[in-house]
C-alpha cells in the first residue's frame, strides 16, 4: 500500500511559512562546503533581516550537513536559542527552510533570542532526519555564533514529533519544548488513517484494501455511495455515514467540542489519503510509505451500533512491524513520553490530520512514566491543521520560558478526563477570544465559527 497520493493534500495542509524577500542576507561563508542527498536541491530563503531596538537582525544562511539552514541573532542577544522545527514537507526533492511561524520570529528575536531553522536533510515522513539535522545546526551555531545558555525546541506537526523525540534523544543539550499540533502518539497516527478507511470500506460495503491503481476511479465512488456521501457535500445523513464519524470521532480523542462539524470539514481529505499513486521522488522506505507501521489488530472498535464493526471490519497486519516498537531512531521514532524538560503543547480540538488523540497518548505515555509535572497541554477551539493565532502561539511562548526560567509550572488543559473534554466550554481558557471575534466563515485555513461562542 502506498499513500503517496496524499502529498499534495498534506504539504497544502501541513502549516508552512514561505520564504520572505529582502536584502541584507549574510551568508554563513565560514561554513564548511557540502551538497544535498542525491535528487535534492536546497533552497535557501531570503529573509531580510528584522529592525530591533534601533539596530537589525544578523541573519546567516547556508548549508550544513546536507541540509540547508537559516539563523538570525538580534543585535543584543540574550545568549539563549530556539531551534525550529518544521512539518512534513512531502516527498519531493527541495529541501527548504521556514523562519518561525505565528509572529514567533519576531517575538523571538525582539526578547532576545536567536533562532535556528533547518531544512533537514531530507524530505519525507523522516522523524530522524529531523532530529538529527535540527541538533546539527545547535551545535553549527556554538561554531558560528557561540554556545547558547539555553537551547528550547519548538516545531509544528511532524516537527512537534521531532520536538518529543528529540528531548528524549538528547536528553541533556534542549531546556524547554513547544510542540504544537504534533504527532506526538507517533505510529498511532498511522493506525488511525488506516481506522478510517477499513471503517468505510465495512460500512459501505466495498473491500478495497490495499488499493490498487483503480481504486479512485472505481473503488472510491462506490465508497462514498455505499455510505451516502459525496465528494465536496458536508451533508453526513444515512445511518452508515453516521457511524463513521462517530466512530472517528472517538478515534480522534472522543466526544468534544466541534467534532462532529470537524467531520464534515475533513471527510474529504481522509478519503484522499488512500488514492495510491507514482511519482519521481528521491525519498525511500518508510519515509515514502509510513502505513508500513500501522495496523488494526487488536483494534476495539466503536460504536457497536447499527453495525458490530468488530465483526465486519478487515484485519491488517503491520507490515514492518519492529518499526512500531523499535527504540531506534527511525522515520517514524517512537516516543516513550519520558520528558525530562518542561514541554508545553497546543492542539486544535477539531484537528482530523494529526487527531486531538495524540495529546491523550502522549500524556497517557508521560503520566506512566511519572512525569507528568513536566507536561502542560493546551486545547485550542479551532479545526484546521495547526490554526493558531499569534497569541495563542506567543502565549505558550512565554509561558514555557516562564516554567523554565522561574520554576512555576503554567496552567493547562486536562486531556484525559472523557467528561472535561466533552464539556461543551472545553478549549476555551486558552483559546483566543480575539481571534474568534475576528473570524469570518468557515474556509479552508479559518474554521473558528464552527465552534459555539465561549461563556
Amino acid at each position: 500500500m502506498t499513500r503517496r497520493r496524499a502529498v499534495a493534500v498534506l504539504t497544502a495542509a501541513l502549516l508552512t511559512t514561505g520564504p520572505a524577500t529582502g536584502l541584507g542576507v549574510t551568508p554563513a561563508a565560514a561554513a564548511p562546503p557540502d551538497e544535498p542527498r542525491e535528487g535534492y536541491t536546497i533552497v535557501l530563503p531570503e529573509l531580510a533581516p528584522l529592525p530591533v531596538d534601533g539596530g537589525e537582525t544578523r541573519v546567516l544562511t547556508g548549508v550544513h550537513r546536507r541540509a540547508g539552514y537559516a539563523i538570525e541573532v538580534p543585535p543584543d542577544w540574550n545568549g539563549e536559542l530556539v531551534m525550529w522545527a518544521h512539518g512534513f514537507r512531502g516527498n519531493g526533492g527541495a529541501l527548504t527552510v521556514d523562519p518561525p511561524a505565528y509572529g514567533l520570529r519576531e517575538r523571538f528575536v525582539a526578547q532576545g533570542y536567536a533562532w535556528a531553522a533547518s531544512s533537514y536533510d531530507r524530505n519525507g515522513y523522516d522523524v530522524a532526519a529531523g532530529v538529527r539535522s535540527t541538533r546539527d545546526l545547535a551545535q553549527e551555531f556554538r561554531r558560528l555564533v557561540g554556545r547558547p545558555d539555553r537551547t528550547y525546541l519548538a516545531g509544528v506537526s511532524m516537527g512537534g514529533h521531532v520536538t518529543a523525540r528529540s528531548i528524549e534523544q538528547y536528553p541533556r543539550f534542549y531546556d524547554g519544548a513547544l510542540p504544537m499540533c504534533g504527532v506526538l502518539g507517533d505510529v498511532t497516527l498511522f493506525d488511525y488513517f488506516l481506522d478510517h478507511q477499513l471503517v468505510a470500506e465495512a460500512l459501505s460495503g466495498v473491500r478495497a484494501y490495499p488499493p490498487d491503481a483503480d481504486y479512485a476511479t472505481d473503488e472510491l465512488p462506490r465508497i462514498y455511495a455505499g455510505l451516502g456521501l459525496a465528494p465536496g457535500d458536508p451533508a453526513v445523513t444515512t445511518p452508515e455515514a453516521q457511524q463513521l464519524r462517530a466512530a472517528t470521532v472517538l478515534d480522534s480523542g472522543g466526544p468534544r467540542p466541534g467534532a462532529e462539524a470537524s467531520y464534515a470539514y475533513w471527510k474529504d481529505f481522509l478519503f484522499s489519503l488512500n488514492v495510491p499513486a507514482d511519482e519521481e521522488t528521491p525519498v525511500e522506505g518508510v519515509a515514502l510509505d509510513p502505513g508500513v507501521v500501522a495496523t488494526n489488530v487488536g483494534t476495539d472498535y466503536a460504536p457497536d451500533a447499527p453495525v458490530a464493526l468488530d465483526e465486519v471490519v478487515q484485519r491488517v497486519e503491520a507490515q514492518e512491524p519492529r518499526l512500531r516498537d523499535s527504540g531506534q531512531l527511525s522515520p517514524v521514532a517512537v516516543i516513550d513520553g519520558e520528558p525530562r524538560v518542561p514541554v508545553l503543547s497546543l492542539h486544535d480540538l477539531g484537528d482530523l490530520f494529526v487527531p486531538f488523540a495524540n495529546e491523550q497518548v502522549y500524556a497517557a505515555e508521560v503520566a506512566a512514566a511519572g512525569r507528568e509535572d513536566l507536561l502542560v497541554q493546551r486545547a485550542i477551539r479551532a479545526t484546521g491543521h495547526c490554526e493558531f493565532s499569534a497569541v495563542e502561539a506567543g502565549t505558550a511562548w512565554d509561558d514555557l520560558v516562564s516554567w523554565v526560567e522561574g520554576g512555576e509550572r503554567p496552567g493547562g488543559d486536562d486531556v484525559l478526563d472523557p467528561a472535561a473534554v466533552a464539556d461543551p466550554a472545553y478549549g476555551c481558557r486558552f483559546s483566543d477570544p480575539a481571534a474568534y471575534a475576528a473570524a469570518g466563515p468557515v474556509t479552508q485555513t479559518e474554521t473558528r465559527r464552527l465552534y459555539a461562542p465561549c461563556p
